[in-house]
């Protein structure tokens, strides 16, 4: 008697849970390329009143006879799938339309790397007067990195973190920069004062993962590694599987509202489902001190 409210609490609980995990989704449906995160359920342990038996030349086998004993959350799983692009018109606001994420960088001694499809980025102030000034994550002010790759490797991914940060100089051979441009493998192309325009001046550079559902997110759109994860690999936008770079445009979040009103709706009868269990099991336990009456 006592198993189904045990069973009925942990269905409270997990439904709880799933409506935490919609109540999330519905919240950043506005949140610049949020991923959307699913939860599916697993049974609990069984209890086995009858084991299964063999089959004999006299008599037939039997299944095992078991009562489970509630509901877990099996997985939390993060949907990594394409939001849609949104047009901003400034030019250091960057989607990334395909595969690939990000890289930011605290430049520190030891510097630690973190990923993101927020690009939502400005341009920092420079460290000296007359200096380039660095592209960083509005968000968090991290440094935005470029790659270079290793002249031995060519166009292959790479392992190796880059080092390099993305920066807009004030001058170029003592001609001012006055703009300038984001193409789709992510090349700055620098406008002179002159008229004139100078291409190649770094390239921004994405990191793919073997499997982006195992990255932590952390907070302010950014995603950390994890051993799940795998290992990065880094090159530029538009090479090696990586998607390309929209400049003028952000990603919006993948969240969709009707899946999850959806979701509201089974998450709260099943709530109500399981307090009904709990009802009803609370009347059967009154029925039974009664009869003693």
């Amino acid at each position: 008697m006592m198993r189904s409210l045990f069973s009925a609490i942990s269905g409270l609980k997990n439904h709880q849970t799933m409506m935490d995990v919609v109540g999330n989704n519905i919240a950043n449906v506005n949140t610049t390329a949020f991923k959307s995160a699913r939860i599916t359920f697993q049974d609990v342990i069984n209890q086995t009143l009858r084991p299964a038996t063999n089959a004999t030349a006299a008599r037939g086998g039997q299944n095992p006879m078991q009562i489970g004993l509630g509901v877990a959350a099996g997985t939390v799983d993060a949907i990594m799938t394409q939001g849609n692009l949104q047009s901003t018109g400034k030019i250091t606001d960057l989607a990334i339309q395909g595969d690939g994420y990000f890289i930011l960088s605290d430049n520190a001694a030891t510097p630690s790397y973190v990923y993101t499809r927020d690009g939502n980025f400005d341009l920092g102030v420079a460290t000296a007067a007359g200096g380039p000034r660095p592209l960083v994550h509005a968000a968090t002010g991290l440094h935005v990195k470029g790659y270079v790759p290793p002249p031995a490797a060519g166009t292959a991914d790479s392992t190796t973190a880059p080092a390099t940060d993305i920066t807009v100089p004030a001058s170029v051979g003592g001609v001012a920069v006055t703009g300038f441009n984001i193409d789709s493998t992510g090349t700055i192309s620098l406008v002179l004062a002159n008229g004139t325009t100078q291409t190649g001046y770094g390239q921004i550079g994405l990191a793919l993962f073997p499997n982006p559902a195992g990255l932590n997110r952390a907070g302010s759109n950014i995603f950390t590694a994890s051993s799940n994860a795998g290992t990065a690999t880094y090159n530029g936008a538009a090479m090696n599987a990586r998607g390309e770079i929209n400049s003028g445009f952000l990603e919006m979040s993948n969240v969709d509202l009707s899946t999850q009103f959806t979701n509201m709706i089974i998450a709260e009868r099943g709530f109500q489902a399981n307090s009904r269990v709990i009802t009803a099991t609370d009347e059967i336990l009154q029925d039974l001190v009664n009869i003693k009456r």
